[in-house]
C-alpha cells in the first residue's frame, strides 16, 4: 500500500513538474525553483527517516522543508534552512534547524538540524539532496541521533 502511494505520488508529481517545466522555462532561475516535492531515504534509526518532502524557497536563500514519515516510526519535520551557492557549478550547500513530532511508536518530540549539499538540474525540473539531519529527542528517553543521512530526490515547480 506504502509503495503504491509513493509510486502514485512519483508520477503524478513527474506529470506536473513536466507540464510545469515546459511553460516556466529554466528551472533554474529564482522565479521559477520556488517549490520542489519528492521523496528522502533516509536511516531508519532517525524519527524522520523515509518521508514526502516538500521544500518551499521563501527568499533566494532561505528555504522551509517539511518532512512527512509513514515508516515506524511515522513523524513530521519541519526545517528552516539557508542555501549558499558553491561557485557556478550549480550546486548550493545549505543549513538549517527545526523541531519534529512523531506520531506512531510511541510519541516523540525533539529538534533537527540540517547539513548538506542541493542541486537542481539546469535541463530538467530534477532537484537532488544530499543530507545530514541529526536529531536530539526529548521525550520518552532524551536521545541524540546522529545517524540521519539522507538523499532526496524531488521535482522542481
Amino acid at each position: 500500500m506504502k509503495k503504491g502511494f509513493l509510486l502514485l505520488l512519483f508520477i503524478a508529481g513527474f506529470g506536473l513538474a513536466s507540464s510545469l517545466h515546459a511553460q516556466e522555462g529554466d528551472v533554474t532561475s529564482s522565479a521559477s525553483r520556488n517549490n520542489l516535492l519528492g521523496i528522502r531515504i533516509s536511516s531508519s534509526d532517525a524519527a524522520v527517516n523515509h518521508s514526502i518532502t516538500y521544500k518551499r524557497f521563501i527568499s533566494s536563500e532561505v528555504a522551509l522543508e517539511g518532512l512527512l514519515s509513514f515508516t515506524d516510526p511515522g513523524a513530521l519535520g519541519i526545517l528552516v534552512e539557508k542555501h549558499t551557492l558553491l561557485g557556478s557549478s550549480g550546486i548550493q550547500w545549505f543549513w538549517g534547524a527545526g523541531a519534529y513530532f512523531g506520531f506512531s511508536g510511541g510519541r516523540r518530540f525533539g529538534a533537527q538540524g540540517a547539513i548538506g549539499l542541493d542541486y537542481i538540474v539546469p535541463s530538467l525540473p530534477l532537484n537532488f539532496s544530499l543530507d545530514w539531519k541529526p536529531e536530539l529527542n526529548f521525550t520518552k528517553q532524551f536521545s541524540f541521533e546522529p545517524a540521519a543521512l539522507g538523499f532526496s530526490v524531488r521535482f522542481v515547480f
